[in-house]
């Protein structure tokens, strides 16, 4: 799909775009009232321009072949999202609301560096590292500003590929996550949580009764289990909790322990969930933010991808300081999340296509590309080049030009509705 001429490429500009809209959220704190005004300012500008380059995008193509794994992938990241919220629920009931609020948080040196630091620093420079710059949907919002720069070739297209592989990283990661959370229940950093979010019964579910309780703190008691490995006390009659009718899905009242004051549907009670109140080994917050960064980094790079980075910094000493998670929590998130997104590299870019199709018509011009070379003719080897790239493009849009007009509005309309429902539900992070 090609008009009759381009505009100039755009090969900056995105950095400053990234640091405009940090800044004007981060204006909520400042002087509401002109947050209230830049910042629907500053979307509407940034919509539009993106809207103005739609018609001189040249990859409609790579993006149709990647509307399928972008879709694939949206869709086992909501399951790994519906995973971790049933896991997120079953830990903080399974223990009952008593033991949250009585067990006491693990030591973390990480605090304590903080809390030294804050006696030695400067006065405003501990006043910015407890600044609330930058938070969960800043991140997100920054990659959906990675990925809408394929529209201006700041980013190597597909945008949606990029989409996909974010995507698919970030349900690995949280599949991931949820099966070490889950592995070994760890106290909260905030105590008083789980009493002031959850409705779940004070005592232990049975299960927690038999397997854990009487062997939880006596070292007689843990001694002799080791021994023995077998659960020998008797704990007496169990405490029973309250069953409602879910049907086909009674099986999930074991694991999210309803109360009658929360309703009768299962699915309300995964709502509720949230980020949960014990310590989630490792950081969800921490994963989107480096996420965001590896692939500004590799997609973007430049200074704008060290200013990423500083923010995700600035992140995790937050998260560590308002005591969110531990600190090792935002240590293993950090080279997870690194890890991930190297081995689902063969997701986006999509190098090996492109190459083998350049190199297609690269052996049909051969002749006339080396006999221009002898004759030191460089205005032809430019052209001919430049024949090679168009022709390319050609190939991947020919024949299909409707379907691809109608595939990229279709995309542009879902994906600022996407850019525009993520921005309303994140906004207060």
């Amino acid at each position: 799909m090609r008009w009759g001429f381009s505009p100039p490429k755009i090969t900056c500009g995105l950095g400053l775009a990234a640091i405009s809209y940090v800044a004007v959220d981060y204006l909520r704190h400042l002087s509401p009232a002109w947050h209230e005004r830049l910042q629907p300012a500053l979307w509407s500008i940034l919509a539009l321009i993106a809207i103005s380059r739609v018609p001189f995008y040249k990859h409609w193509s790579s993006e149709f072949r990647a509307a399928i794994p972008f879709v694939a992938s949206m869709l086992f990241m909501l399951a790994c999202f519906l995973l971790e919220a049933l896991s997120v629920r079953f830990v903080t009931a399974v223990l009952g609301l008593d033991w949250h609020s009585e067990t006491p948080p693990l030591p973390d040196t990480g605090q304590w560096l903080l809390l030294s630091l804050n006696e030695k620093l400067p006065g405003s420079l501990v006043e910015i590292l407890r600044a609330r710059i930058i938070g969960l949907h800043h991140f997100l919002m920054l990659f959906m500003m990675l990925a809408f720069s394929v529209l201006f070739d700041s980013v190597e297209a597909p945008g949606l590929g990029l989409g996909a592989r974010y995507m698919f990283t970030m349900a690995i990661g949280r599949l991931l996550r949820a099966i070490t959370f889950v592995s070994t229940i760890l106290p909260s950093a905030r105590p008083w949580c789980a009493a002031a979010r959850f409705r779940v019964p004070a005592y232990p579910h049975h299960w927690a009764q038999k397997y854990y309780v009487p062997y939880a703190s006596d070292a007689d008691a843990i001694r002799q289990i080791i021994n023995q490995d077998i659960a020998y006390a008797d704990t007496g009659e169990y405490h029973g909790d309250y069953h409602p009718d879910w049907g086909s899905m009674n099986f999930l009242v074991n694991f999210l322990r309803p109360t009658p004051a929360e309703g009768a549907s299962w699915f309300s009670l995964l709502k509720k969930a949230g980020g949960g109140c014990n310590d989630l080994l490792y950081s969800g917050h921490m994963l989107v933010a480096v996420l965001t960064a590896i692939a500004w980094t590799e997609a973007y790079g430049g200074f704008s991808s060290a200013f990423i980075w500083l923010l995700v910094m600035h992140s995790a000493q937050r998260e560590i300081r308002e005591r969110h998670h531990y600190t090792v929590d935002c240590i293993v998130a950090i080279y997870v999340g690194i890890l991930l997104w190297k081995m689902t590299g063969f997701i986006w870019p999509a190098k090996d296509s492109m190459k083998s199709r350049r190199l297609a018509k690269l052996e049909r011009i051969q002749g006339r590309l080396i006999q221009a070379a002898k004759d030191s003719d460089m205005d032809e080897v430019r052209e001919l080049l430049k024949e090679v790239e168009l022709r390319t493009q050609e190939s991947q849009n020919e024949g299909h030009s409707r379907y691809l007009w109608l595939f990229s509005c279709a995309t542009i309309f879902l994906a600022l509705t996407i850019v525009l429902l993520a921005f309303t539900w994140t906004s207060d992070g």
